[in-house]
């Protein structure tokens, strides 16, 4: 898939990996709506930064937590740009242990609708404008906390509502792989601890003690966290690279889910 004048809808692009992955794309020649809505000290940057690229693009402020706007805002892109060829749903919401401690309702409501119910309504509004592109492409960010739980080191990072949401992301994709089919194909990209997400540059890194860290990266095979470009370059594979890939979860996280433990040395056996 050629990206050069595609148009592109990038949630949640104000900074970190929204905005680290729309930047990639505006490198690739893709044109870009990019949403934002929190994060307001961030606005000025983004403005900035994507002005610099010199790509085609139109920021929209729009609270994706009222499915009533997502229409319009999908109908907004249609007007400029006359056709949407990529989704890159990248909106979620997680409440850390260590910063929020025990779930209250509120919480877990505000983490299902971000995480799951958005995603949901955009795929909808967008999915009719994707299959007439011909070679549509949807990429969900997901966790790793749809695999591991609060469990283990980051037992102290996700609770069990955030991977409980995660988990049904990969559900959402499969689905959805089979309803945009062949026109459009949907892939998911399964994070695990980045620097913009669940480690340095958040809040709750900081509360983490010096072992907690440690055991976090000493259970993580590649013996890091991951930064932005890691994904960028993830999702420009899944839409250039990869046109028989749908329905399928790219796992992009260091080895943490297979766990740092080492591979015992070969005995001698017995025979």
């Amino acid at each position: 898939m050629s990206l050069a004048g595609k148009t592109a809808l990038v949630l949640g692009a104000v900074k970190g990996i929204g905005k680290g992955v729309g930047l990639a794309l505006a490198d690739a020649g893709v044109r870009l709506a990019l949403t934002h809505y929190d994060w307001e000290e961030s606005l000025n940057a983004m403005r900035r930064d994507f002005a610099a690229s010199g790509a085609d693009h139109l920021i929209l402020r729009t609270n994706l937590l009222d499915t009533d706007t997502i229409s319009e805002m999908v109908d907004r892109v249609i007007d400029r740009f006359g056709r949407l060829d990529i989704l890159v749903n990248n909106i979620e919401r997680g409440g850390w242990p260590i910063v929020h401690g025990a779930y209250t309702r509120d919480q877990w409501d505000l983490e299902m609708a971000t995480t799951l119910r958005a995603k949901q309504w955009v795929f909808t509004a967008a999915l009719p404008h994707l299959k007439a592109s011909g070679d549509g492409v949807v990429v969900n960010i997901s966790s790793i906390a749809g695999i591991v739980g609060r469990s283990g080191p980051t037992a102290y990072i996700f609770n069990e509502g955030y991977s409980a949401a995660n988990r049904g992301i990969s559900l959402l994709t499969e689905t959805w792989a089979r309803l945009g089919a062949p026109e459009v194909r949907v892939n998911e990209i399964m994070l695990g601890i980045f620097d913009t997400r669940h480690a340095r540059e958040t809040r709750g890194w900081g509360l983490l003690t010096e072992a907690r860290k440690r055991a976090i990266l000493d259970h993580t095979l590649l013996g890091r966290t991951g930064v932005v470009d890691d994904i960028a370059k993830a999702v420009i594979f899944i839409l250039r690279d990869a046109p028989f890939m749908t329905g399928a979860v790219l796992r992009l996280d260091g080895g943490y889910v297979l766990g740092g433990e080492e591979v015992a040395p070969m005995p001698p056996g017995v025979v």
